[in-house]
C-alpha cells in the first residue's frame, strides 16, 4: 500500500495542479507589485517629503525588517497552523499596510506602516513556495515552483504601469494612491480562502488524516484515476523554537543550511541592492522620471522569458547546474549593467541581468523548501529567507551610502554586485546537493533520524 506521499508523487499534472500555482501565484503577484511599488515610488515621494538618499533607503529597509520578521515567524506558524492559514493571514496583513502607507502623515509613521507592510510580505513567499512543493509530483516539482515565481514578474510589471501612469501624472500625491491600489489583494482573500486547499501532506503529518485524503481524492478525480488506498504518517509532537533551530543545525541538515543561508544572502542583497534604486540611479545618470520608469518597465518584461527558461532547464539539468549558470549570468550582467554608457546599452544589459537573476530566483524557491522534510519545511524556508531579508534591510541603505559618504562610482558598486553573485554561486556548486525528481520524502531525514 502506498504512503500518501508516494500517491501524490506519482499522480500526473492536472488543472488542479495548476489552480494551485495560479491561486498561489496570485497572492506572489502581489507581493510583487508591493515590493516594486516602494522602487518606483521613492523618486516621487523623496520630492514630496524632501527626503535624502538614507533616508528613502530607510522606507525600503523598513520593509526588510518586518520581512525578517515575517519570514521567521511565519514559517514556524505554516508548521503549526497549516501553510493555507498562514498564506491568507500574511496576505491580509500586507495588504493593510500598504493601505496604512498610503495614509503616512509623517516619515516615522510610513517608516512603521513599511515595517508592518513587510511582516506580511516576508511570511507570504516562503509559505506559498512550500504550499505548492507539497501539492507538486516530484518530476514536475521544479517546473511548477518555477513557474509560481514567475508571477513576480507579473507583480513587477504591474508595479511599473502603475508607476509610468500613476505617479507621474500625480507629482505630490501619486506615491499615495500607488499604495491604495497596492492594498488592493486584500479583496481576493475571500475567494482564496474558498478555493485554495490545504497541502495534503500537512494535514496528513498534523494528524488530520480524513481532510488529507479528501484533498488527495480532489486531484486524484482530476487525474481520472481511481482512490487509491493509502497509508496514513502518525502525527509526531509539535517541536518547540528550539527544538526546530537545533534540528537545522543538525549533522544531517548543516550542510544545506549554511548553503541555503549563504545563498539567500547574497541573492537577496544583490537584488534589492540593485532594483531597488534603479528607477533612481536611471535619473542621476540624467533621464526624466517618465523616461527611466519605461527603461525600468522594458528590463522587468525580460524577467519573464528568464523564469521559464528556468522552469524549463530545471527539471532537465537539475537545480545545482541551472542555478549556477543563472547565478553567473547575473554577475556578468551586473558589471556590464555598471559600466553601460548610452541607454541602449544600458537598458541591454539591465534586460539581461533581469533575465538571469529573476531565473535563479526561480530556482531558488524551488530548492529551498525542497531541502528540508515536511515537519521543518515552513520553518526552514522561513529561516532561510529571513536570513536572507537582513541583507535586504542592508542593501537598501548602503548603495546610496557608497554612492555618497563611500564615495564609490555607480560602476564599483556594481561591481560589488557581479562579486556577490559570483561568490554564491560558489556556494551553491561546493555544498549544494541535487534533488531533480527525487520524492520529498526521499530528500530529507525523517523525524526519527533527526531526533538521533
Amino acid at each position: 500500500m502506498l504512503s500518501l506521499s508516494q500517491r501524490l508523487d506519482e499522480l500526473p499534472l492536472t488543472r488542479e495542479h495548476w489552480r494551485i500555482v495560479l491561486l498561489a501565484g496570485i497572492g506572489w503577484m502581489f507581493d510583487a507589485m508591493d515590493v516594486g511599488l516602494v522602487a518606483f515610488v521613492l523618486v516621487s515621494l523623496g520630492r514630496d517629503w524632501n527626503l535624502s538618499r538614507p533616508e528613502l533607503g530607510l522606507v525600503a529597509s523598513a520593509g526588510f525588517l518586518g520581512m525578517f520578521l515575517g519570514a521567521l515567524l511565519a514559517g514556524r506558524l505554516a508548521d503549526r497552523y497549516g501553510r493555507r492559514t498562514m498564506f491568507l493571514a500574511n496576505l491580509l496583513l500586507y495588504s493593510l499596510g500598504t493601505a496604512l502607507c498610503a495614509l503616512a502623515w509623517n516619515f516615522p509613521s510610513l517608516i512603521l506602516f513599511r515595517f508592518l507592510t513587510g511582516i506580511g510580505l516576508g511570511g507570504e513567499l516562503p509559505v506559498a513556495a512550500a504550499l505548492v512543493s507539497e501539492f507538486a509530483p516530484a518530476r514536475h516539482r521544479g517546473r511548477m515552483l518555477v513557474i509560481l515565481e514567475s508571477f513576480w514578474a507579473y507583480g513587477w510589471i504591474l508595479a511599473a504601469v502603475i508607476g509610468l501612469l500613476v505617479v507621474p501624472q500625480l507629482p505630490s500625491w501619486g506615491w499615495r494612491v500607488a499604495f491604495l491600489i497596492g492594498a488592493l489583494p486584500a479583496l481576493t482573500a475571500a475567494y482564496l480562502r474558498r478555493q485554495l486547499p490545504e497541502s495534503p501532506r500537512y494535514l496528513d503529518i498534523a494528524g488530520r488524516h480524513t481532510e488529507a485524503v479528501a484533498v488527495l481524492r480532489r486531484f486524484e478525480q482530476a487525474a481520472s484515476m481511481p482512490p487509491a488506498e493509502v497509508t496514513t504518517t502518525p502525527a509526531p509532537p509539535h517541536p518547540s523554537f528550539a527544538q526546530q533551530f537545533r534540528a537545522l543545525w543538525s549533522r544531517q541538515l548543516l550542510r544545506r543550511t549554511v548553503m541555503l543561508w549563504l545563498l539567500w544572502f547574497g541573492i537577496v542583497f544583490a537584488y534589492y541592492g540593485v532594483f531597488t534604486w534603479l528607477p533612481s540611479l536611471l535619473v542621476e545618470r540624467g533621464l526624466t522620471v517618465a523616461r527611466s520608469f519605461t527603461y525600468v518597465f522594458i528590463t522587468t518584461l525580460a524577467q519573464i522569458p528568464g523564469y521559464f527558461s528556468a522552469a524549463y532547464l530545471v527539471d532537465r539539468w537539475g537545480r545545482k547546474p541551472t542555478l549556477v549558470t543563472y547565478l553567473l549570468g547575473s554577475a556578468l550582467s551586473a558589471w556590464l549593467l555598471g559600466n553601460a554608457g548610452t541607454a541602449p546599452i544600458l537598458v541591454l544589459w539591465g534586460c539581461a541581468l533581469s533575465f538571469f537573476n529573476l531565473g535563479a530566483w526561480g530556482v531558488v524557491y524551488t530548492y529551498t523548501p525542497e531541502l528540508y522534510p515536511t515537519t521543518l519545511r515552513g520553518f526552514g524556508s522561513g529561516a532561510a529567507a529571513s536570513f536572507g531579508r537582513i541583507a535586504g534591510i542592508i542593501a537598501p541603505y548602503l548603495t546610496p551610502w557608497l554612492l555618497t559618504s563611500g564615495g564609490f562610482s555607480q560602476p564599483a558598486v556594481f561591481a560589488l554586485f557581479m562579486a556577490v553573485f559570483a561568490v554564491i554561486a560558489a556556494d551553491v556548486l561546493l555544498l549544494g546537493e541535487e534533488t531533480r525528481g527525487r520524492p520529498l520524502e526521499h530528500v530529507s531525514p525523517t523525524p526519527a533520524q533527526l531526533a538521533r
